[in-house]
């Protein structure tokens, strides 16, 4: 073989070693059809807790959303209200789970808040259900896992956002609330871990989201997204644009960042009959974004 093709041999072995590399280390990501207003925005079905998983579909369905978190511990459906679902669920019982999501052309993206494990072979259960039901990535505040976290990471490109919850003056150990500590976190770790920015929280914790969303700028996994009547910890829910949160400038941020995750709607307020509310702020994103072109 001449010198010169060896060379060039060469380099495209190079070219498709790099190219299985990116391949195995690539995030899952959504599929574009699934977006509304330039995001992929759905529920929490925490929103809906009052009712069971496969009315929690429904109502994201109904509500205009295309993707939806999951949480563990919900009751299945009316038909089953003794059967939790979580990561522990048996094969037919997410086979059910997903013939609903078909139903209903709702995709399943994300997870939690669940703790995970230390435990490689506990952890391995959490990474394999989120790997069976097809989702992007899992919610958490384990910290203390987080080499555990980083191995089940790689090994399964999905995902890991770290989520915030209010400031407790009660408990200053406890400093998930603050954006820098994430970041303190997760910076020096696989790229696909991250935050779950609940930009809510945020304001009950008197932070301007977008600061916040900045600081952790190339780190934000998905966010639940909220709008709050006013500062401080009294603070509830409110449709998109209607409360001090800065929704417009919370969208614009994060499209600036390139942000390919999920917006969940996480609506504590009004929970036997949310879903108009749930709706407007769907309808605020989705307006939002075709004004911008998105």
């Amino acid at each position: 073989m001449p010198l010169q093709n060896i060379s060039g041999f060469g380099s495209l072995l190079v070219g498709i070693a790099m190219a299985s590399t990116f391949a195995l280390r690539a995030e899952n990501k959504i599929p574009d059809e699934y977006k509304t207003g330039g995001f992929f925005i759905g529920c929490q079905a925490y929103t809906f807790n009052h009712f069971s998983v496969f009315e929690a579909i429904e109502k994201t369905a109904d509500a205009g959303g295309k993707v939806i978190e999951f949480y563990p511990g919900q009751k299945l459906s009316r038909e089953q209200p003794d059967v939790k679902w979580d990561h522990n669920a048996p094969p037919e019982i997410i086979q059910k789970v997903k013939d609903k999501l078909n139903e209903s052309k709702v995709k399943a993206v994300n997870y939690g808040v669940v703790a995970v494990p230390k435990d490689e072979a506990e952890a391995r259960k959490l990474f394999e259900f989120a790997k069976t039901i097809g989702l992007r990535a899992i919610t958490t505040e384990s910290v203390e896992a987080i080499d555990t976290i980083e191995k089940m990471v790689k090994e399964y490109d999905i995902m890991v956002g770290f989520h915030d919850h209010p400031r407790r003056p009660d408990n200053p150990d406890y400093k998930m609330w603050d954006p820098n500590y994430i970041l303190s976190v997760v910076k020096d770790r696989d790229p696909r871990i991250g935050s779950c920015a609940d930009t809510g929280h945020w304001v009950r914790s008197n932070l301007k989201p977008v600061d916040c969303l900045r600081i952790l700028k190339g780190r934000i996994v998905s966010s639940h997204l909220k709008d709050l009547d006013e500062m401080g910890p009294k603070a509830h829910d409110l449709p998109y644009g209607t409360g001090v949160s800065d929704i417009p400038g919370i969208l614009q941020e994060l499209k600036e960042q390139g942000f390919s995750g999920n917006i969940s709607i996480e609506y504590e307020y009004h929970w036997e009959n949310s879903l108009p509310e749930v709706a407007q702020c769907i309808g605020f994103v989705r307006g939002f974004g075709i004004a911008k072109g998105w």
